[in-house]
């Protein structure tokens, strides 16, 4: 008597194994969803549609772009946590969604290290600090005197509380001994916008939407974030060069699959996207934009996360930040 079910339920068994070698060997058969936790328009959006549509040229399928925006990231994460891990929906996103917002908040709607499967890093943005030309500092060594010898005087503007923008303004604060008061802004558009008028006099910004008002000598650059100059401001200083150590900050980006997506899966979007990324006009697109494109293994990027983690959870919690 029980032969009979034990046959059916190794033929199930079989089926389901079989099923699923298909749908990875045969993937994508049918639309991409990516999610970007952010509105249209901003960086995240741009760095989605440039990959996305040579994503969807290689693989001959529709790569949809789905703006998910609202709580830091969370509403658009907390959507792909619960997607079905066939492959099908995708997600971009940045410290925010897989470092900061674990430490920040008492409680999440997902696990950042449990609820997603790396796939692969796909850019970061370089970040400096700028300041309204009228502020009066001449230069980063300026700043940093005058920072010190008025603390709690002067403001500075961020893009959002809990932002990298904001976490990378922390991390100078700490390392210098500084104290400055945090003006946090809905986004980059209002929080330049104050900054280009003289309402507040300095900001840490992405140097894609920094440059063109350096260019029109609406913003001065201070300092630069990342380990060496930036061929784009060659003449601006390092953190290490002004005497903050060898800390490098920049915000970036990672595309992630709902947790339980086969192996096969994660490989063949890992390959399609390193492909995409490195295709010479996704590359310029990117770099022009201000934007330095990354690649690497579903290793690789796990390991960054739990680095990153280390490092900004200890400073999140050294510093007393929270967002509820």
């Amino acid at each position: 008597m029980r032969f009979p079910i034990l046959i059916r339920l190794v033929a199930g068994i079989a089926f389901a194994a079989g099923s699923a070698a298909a749908t990875a060997q045969d993937y994508p058969n049918k639309p991409l969803r990516w999610v970007v936790p952010y509105p249209p328009g901003g960086g995240s959006d741009v760095i989605a549609r440039t990959i996305g549509g040579q994503l969807s040229r290689q693989v001959g399928q529709p790569v949809i772009i789905e703006n998910k925006p609202g709580a830091g990231t969370i509403i658009g994460a907390e959507s792909v946590a619960r997607s079905a891990p066939d492959g099908y929906t995708i997600m971009s996103g940045d410290n925010g969604t897989f470092v900061f917002n674990g430490a920040l908040y008492k409680k999440l709607p997902y696990d950042p290290q449990k609820d997603f499967v790396p796939v692969t890093l796909i850019a970061r943005f370089p970040l400096l600090l700028v300041a309204n030309p009228g502020a009066g500092f001449s230069n980063a060594k300026d700043w940093l005197e005058k920072m010190k010898r008025a603390p709690g005087q002067y403001n500075y503007a961020s893009v959002g509380a809990g932002s990298p923008h904001h976490l990378a303004m922390e991390m100078i604060k700490q390392k210098t001994g500084t104290f400055m008061v945090h003006i946090p802004y809905r986004g980059a558009g209002p929080a330049v916008q104050d900054v280009l008028a003289g309402q507040v006099p300095m900001m840490v910004l992405d140097l894609a939407t920094a440059m063109p008002h350096i260019k029109t000598g609406k913003l001065t650059a201070l300092a630069v974030l990342s380990g060496k100059r930036l061929p784009l401001q060659p003449d601006v200083p390092t953190l290490k060069e002004i005497g903050l150590g060898d800390e490098e900050i920049y915000a970036w980006q990672g595309v992630v699959l709902p947790e339980g997506t086969s192996r096969e899966v994660v490989t063949r979007l890992n390959t399609e996207l390193t492909k995409a990324i490195a295709a010479p006009e996704v590359a310029k697109k990117l770099t022009d934009f201000g934007v330095e494109p990354l690649s690497g293994s579903p290793e690789q990027m796990a390991d960054y996360i739990k680095t990153e983690t280390a490092r900004w959870h200890a400073l999140i919690k050294q510093r007393k930040l929270g967002l509820d």
